[in-house]
């Protein structure tokens, strides 16, 4: 369960982010809405543990450590940070990420034979700025997915495209709902009004946390058993906020983090807002289990 309690980011002049707690389950897609788009940028990196929180903190199941969140977190298609390049074809996208998979070479699947699995072979040769938004889309998911240690994926503005609001949202909450049931975030401009799942606003800080029901992982290589049954609620702490949603009750462990001037970017290390090595790709369905 990811929870970011009061997280906040400077900027040079102004504050990039206010301080903002939300918290989403695994299985979850919760719809975070954001003005303007750098805060909707920074929004992104703090969450997925690719930029310092000047204030507050970010956990997953427990831990603060910004290594250990940014390992099972995802950053997709954030303008200006790992945004894929418009010149490419679709072919080219797919090896560049394949090569940047961790794990032995011979463990990773050929170009032809994952666009196969996705279905996306006939997209191959088109370029990338030209194929259907939503099936860019799918192929971004897809590649973010193949990396098997990814528990999180954080969306920049997936409705900056133009894809219809129904569209979008129910392709992302198929995701999240599918065997592989990550967590998903998307920072967006306006939520659509016909969206009626998880919601809430950058700035907007909650006092408790009400405890739900996180979707257990549905593989046995993610991170525990294999189980049809969901986790049983657990009771929340006091001192916890909590969303308008009902996410899990994990309670973050506290750590002192810096609150320096300018947003500091996790480097050494921690690789900060250059593209994230984990980036997804797909045709328009939930992404298949990786087998």
């Amino acid at each position: 369960m990811l929870i970011a309690d009061n997280l906040a980011i400077a900027g040079r002049h102004l504050p990039l982010l206010k301080p903002t707690s939300l918290a989403v389950a695994r299985g979850e897609l919760l719809l975070v809405a954001a003005e303007p788009q750098p805060t909707r940028t920074a929004l992104a990196l703090g969450l997925s543990a690719r930029m310092r929180p000047g204030e507050g903190t970010v956990s997953w199941s427990g831990t603060t450590a910004l290594r250990s969140v940014r390992r099972i977190s995802a950053l997709v298609d954030s303008p200006e940070i790992n945004e894929p390049e418009a010149h490419l074809k679709v072919r080219d996208l797919v090896a560049e990420d394949l090569a940047l998979q961790p794990g032995p070479i011979w463990r990773r699947s050929g170009i032809d034979a994952w666009m196969n699995k996705h279905g996306m072979e006939s997209l191959a040769n088109q370029w990338l700025d030209a194929i259907d938004p939503l099936e860019r889309l799918t192929l971004l998911t897809h590649l973010a997915l193949e990396d098997r240690s990814i528990e999180l994926l954080v969306f920049d503005s997936p409705d900056r495209h133009g894809i219809p609001g129904d569209d979008w949202t129910g392709y992302l909450q198929s995701v999240a709902t599918s065997r592989r049931a990550p967590a998903v975030v998307a920072v967006v401009q306006r939520i659509p009004e016909s969206w009626e799942g998880s919601r809430t606003h950058a700035g907007q800080v909650q006092e408790k946390l009400a405890v739900g029901r996180e979707r257990p992982p549905a593989h046995p290589t993610e991170a525990g058993p294999r189980s049809e049954t969901a986790a049983a609620p657990v009771e929340a702490a006091e001192n916890a906020w909590a969303p308008a949603f009902s996410p899990t009750g994990e309670t973050p462990v506290p750590e002192d983090s810096p609150s320096p001037q300018e947003p500091e970017i996790a480097h050494a290390d921690e690789p900060a807002t250059g593209p994230a090595p984990d980036q997804p790709t797909v045709s328009l369905r939930a992404p298949k289990e990786n087998s």
